[in-house]
Protein backbone atom coordinates (compact mmCIF):
# COMPACT_ATOMS: atom_id res chain seq x y z
CA UNK A 1 0.00 0.00 0.00
CA UNK A 2 1.50 3.31 -0.67
CA UNK A 3 1.86 5.83 1.69
CA UNK A 4 -0.78 8.43 0.30
CA UNK A 5 -3.66 5.44 0.26
CA UNK A 6 -2.56 4.94 3.29
CA UNK A 7 -3.02 8.45 4.35
CA UNK A 8 -6.02 8.70 2.80
CA UNK A 9 -8.02 5.61 4.70
CA UNK A 10 -6.47 7.14 8.25
CA UNK A 11 -8.30 11.28 7.17
CA UNK A 12 -11.16 9.49 6.14
CA UNK A 13 -11.57 7.40 9.34
CA UNK A 14 -13.80 5.03 7.10
CA UNK A 15 -11.96 2.08 7.11
CA UNK A 16 -9.96 -0.01 9.96
CA UNK A 17 -6.18 0.74 9.16
CA UNK A 18 -4.85 -1.49 12.48
CA UNK A 19 -4.65 -4.58 9.47
CA UNK A 20 -2.65 -2.19 7.50
CA UNK A 21 0.46 -1.82 10.48
CA UNK A 22 2.96 -4.37 11.27
CA UNK A 23 2.94 -4.34 14.55
CA UNK A 24 5.50 -7.13 14.86
CA UNK A 25 8.06 -4.45 14.06
CA UNK A 26 6.71 -1.16 15.42
CA UNK A 27 9.18 0.84 17.25
CA UNK A 28 8.51 3.94 19.56
CA UNK A 29 10.92 6.96 18.76
CA UNK A 30 13.32 7.61 21.38
CA UNK A 31 12.99 4.73 23.27
CA UNK A 32 15.88 2.68 22.27
CA UNK A 33 17.24 1.39 25.92
CA UNK A 34 20.76 0.73 26.47
CA UNK A 35 22.10 -0.74 30.10
CA UNK A 36 23.97 1.38 32.62
CA UNK A 37 25.60 0.71 35.87
CA UNK A 38 25.16 2.25 38.50
CA UNK A 39 26.30 1.87 41.98
CA UNK A 40 24.14 3.44 45.33
CA UNK A 41 24.80 2.90 49.09
CA UNK A 42 23.06 0.65 50.90
CA UNK A 43 20.66 2.75 52.74
CA UNK A 44 19.29 4.33 49.22
CA UNK A 45 18.91 0.59 47.87
CA UNK A 46 17.18 0.46 51.48
CA UNK A 47 14.64 3.07 50.45
CA UNK A 48 14.47 2.42 46.98
CA UNK A 49 12.98 -1.32 48.02
CA UNK A 50 10.93 0.14 50.15
CA UNK A 51 9.07 2.34 47.73
CA UNK A 52 9.20 -0.14 44.87
CA UNK A 53 7.27 -2.78 47.22
CA UNK A 54 4.93 0.24 48.59
CA UNK A 55 4.21 0.63 45.16
CA UNK A 56 3.82 -2.97 43.60
CA UNK A 57 7.12 -2.80 41.42
CA UNK A 58 9.98 -3.46 40.77
CA UNK A 59 13.02 -0.87 42.22
CA UNK A 60 14.25 -0.89 38.46
CA UNK A 61 10.62 0.72 38.11
CA UNK A 62 10.79 3.84 40.49
CA UNK A 63 14.34 4.52 39.25
CA UNK A 64 13.18 4.94 36.25
CA UNK A 65 10.08 6.80 36.71
CA UNK A 66 11.73 9.53 39.37
CA UNK A 67 14.95 10.27 36.78
CA UNK A 68 12.16 10.50 33.94
CA UNK A 69 10.58 13.42 36.03
CA UNK A 70 13.36 14.80 37.06
CA UNK A 71 14.93 15.01 33.34
CA UNK A 72 11.07 16.77 32.37
CA UNK A 73 11.13 19.16 35.20
CA UNK A 74 14.61 20.34 34.15
CA UNK A 75 13.76 20.57 30.55
CA UNK A 76 11.43 22.91 31.04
Amino acid sequence: MKANEFDRKFDEGVEDIVDDLDLVHAVRPNQLTRRVNVDFPQWMIDSLGREAKRLGVTRQSVIKVWIGERLERNAS
